[in-house]
């Protein structure tokens, strides 16, 4: 049975095993972020080593998103999701038992393809599933509800898991979950894919994935090798011309990871960006909040994650309400209006110091989780709405790629905007001084190498300052990301993004697009009930438009030999009904 003609209850209980499967996946961007100042203790991780051990999965994640979004379309979204499952569970089993820095990235990039295998098959089913608009954008708001309650709630939960156990219990969690929904899924969840859906990209995906790996590369290495290094900027550049070479290919290919023509569509062009700079912001808030709440304030890992609560209830509230906004002042205003909320709430919280308390900052944490809550689904209902159903495996691909894409930017920017300014204010204070250099690369390190006595006060003091300042520097760039981000939607975003290409299925083969402008209005001289198959016909035709096996053009509603028979009923444009034009017709009558 086709997605769309399940009974709708199906439908709903379909969609809380995708929803619960995103939210495994999402958790897993933030939820070690409680767990950092355990890994600098037990592994002896650098500020460059936290920074990969968090991006090496989001850039995995984020560069094979796309040519799974491709292999989903192709061989089928519910098999790509159970595929994706399976890896993700054994990824974060290894990553559990890892014992260096270098196993546990490794581990956590394998983990990064089995989310890049589940993330876009849920978004491309659901929108299989709901074809309705209103239904499927209350339905994309759950999910993208969920996916700001994961990457809220990773925090708490990795807290919670190391008051009580190793920190490799925040991996291994993911295990039993994983399987679960493994056996949900193929029980409950329907299959769909696109019958004309080409080769995967491989050549594609490797190259965005080299490409945006160097960038970060460069940009997290920068603060111990210096902005300036030949090594750095060569890398950047490097990564720049990789991407280049990426889009290059893509026009030239038969198969392209990602369809270019695309970006064509404003409502599609304008909302990646918004993506882009919302998650930038709130992934890079999150990575320092996590560690300022435990290095700067002392709370545990628990206390941590449960001080991040503001941040996943405001997501939690709000998300579900996003659907609300879009009827009310449409797409465009609410994702301008929740990129507002997050740039000031990173505006409020970069106004720390070192006698901020969690009090202070908690109304400002609420502001930036209602920002995401409000603009994330309806931008990914926006990107989605912007492409025909069977493109949005690939349309699902790439909103998830711009997800992960500004959260693996704002980490390593952030970050490293932090690691630079910590580091100019301690080595600039403490010249001379015989102090280990972990006291001058990060709190973290100040603080495992302090020692008994009062004279480690002082420098305990001044690696704080410098801590927040880098942090206040860092967050206050992402509020001009935002500002950013609000600005491109403002400007750029149609008054009703994603209506131009929704489409209804007529049930004979192909589908066909109701034009917004005429749609609900009755033309002038047409009868009562046929302005809308006017429409489809029209709009029909233009698609062929060129096609030397096109039908000829139907006549006009008002032709005689179109006049309605006495004692028939009229029929409608409605999905069962055939059209006339339809491949049964040996011609357009």
């Amino acid at each position: 049975m086709p997605p769309a003609e399940l009974p709708a209850r199906k439908r709903w209980l379909a969609l809380v095993v995708l929803c619960v499967t995103v939210l495994v996946a999402n958790l897993d961007s933030t939820v070690l972020n409680v767990t950092l100042p355990t890994l600098v203790r037990d592994l002896n991780a650098t500020s460059g080593d936290l920074q990969w051990i968090v991006d090496s999965y989001i850039v995995v994640f984020a560069g094979s998103l796309l040519a799974a979004g491709s292999l989903a379309d192709r061989i089928g979204r519910k098999r790509t999701l159970l595929a994706g499952l399976a890896v993700f569970a054994g990824g974060s089993a290894w990553a559990a038992f890892s014992g260096d820095v270098g196993t546990l990235i490794a581990a956590r990039a394998s983990m990064g393809i089995g989310g890049a295998l589940m993330i876009p098959s849920t978004l491309s089913i659901i929108s299989n599933m709901f074809r309705d608009p209103a239904e499927r954008q209350r339905a994309i708001g759950r999910w993208g509800g969920t996916s700001g309650i994961g990457m809220a709630l990773g925090p708490i939960l990795g807290g919670f898991l190391l008051a009580r156990f190793w920190w490799g219990s925040v991996f291994l969690i993911n295990v039993p979950v994983a399987m679960a929904g493994l056996l949900a899924a193929y029980w409950l969840v329907p299959d769909s894919k696109d019958p004309a859906a080409k080769t995967p990209d491989l050549a594609g995906a490797g190259l965005s994935m080299a490409g945006i790996g160097v960038i970060l590369w460069s940009i997290i290495e920068a603060p111990t090798r210096g902005w300036s290094s030949p090594l750095v900027i060569g890398a950047g550049a490097g990564g720049l011309a990789v991407l280049a070479l990426f889009a290059s290919w893509e026009r030239i290919t038969d198969h392209p990871m990602l369809n270019l023509s695309f970006f064509r569509q404003r409502s599609f062009s304008a909302a990646i960006p918004a993506v882009v700079t919302l998650t930038f912001g709130l992934f890079g808030a999150l990575f320092v909040l996590s560690q300022f709440l435990q290095l700067s304030l002392g709370f545990t890992a628990l206390q941590a994650g449960i001080r991040l609560l503001p941040v996943a209830a405001a997501v939690i509230v709000v998300a579900p309400a996003s659907a609300v906004g879009v009827r009310a002042i449409g797409p465009k205003f609410t994702i301008a209006a929740g990129l507002a909320l997050v740039a000031a709430g990173l505006w409020l919280i970069s106004g720390a110091t070192v006698s901020t308390t969690f009090a202070g900052l908690s109304a400002d944490m609420v502001l930036l989780g209602a920002g995401a809550g409000l603009a994330l689904p309806t931008s990914t209902g926006v990107v989605v709405g912007s492409v025909p159903p069977t493109d949005s495996g690939v349309a699902s691909a790439a909103d998830t790629t711009a997800i992960q894409l500004g959260g693996a930017l704002g980490v390593a920017v952030v970050g490293s905007l932090l690691a630079v300014r910590y580091q100019d204010r301690m080595t600039g204070a403490l010249s001379g001084r015989p102090l280990p250099a972990t006291v001058k690369n990060s709190l973290g390190g100040a603080l495992a190498a302090r020692a008994g006595g009062t004279t480690w006060l002082p420098v305990i003091h001044l690696a704080k300052t410098a801590f927040i300042s880098g942090m206040d520097l860092g967050l206050l760039t992402g509020a001009v990301v935002a500002v950013a981000g609000c600005l491109v939607a403002l400007i750029c975003l149609p008054a009703h993004s994603g209506q131009k290409n929704q489409s209804i299925r007529t049930g004979r083969g192909f589908p066909v697009r109701l034009r917004p402008s005429t749609h609900g209005r009755r033309r002038a001289g047409s009868p009562p009930g046929q302005h809308q198959r006017a429409d489809l016909e029209a709009e029909h035709h233009e698609e062929h438009r060129g096609d030397q096996h096109a039908p000829p053009p139907a006549p006009r509603p008002e032709d005689p030999r179109r006049a309605r028979r006495p004692g028939t009923r009229r029929r409608t444009p409605a999905s069962s009904a055939p059209h006339p034009c339809s491949p049964e017709r040996s011609r357009c009558s």
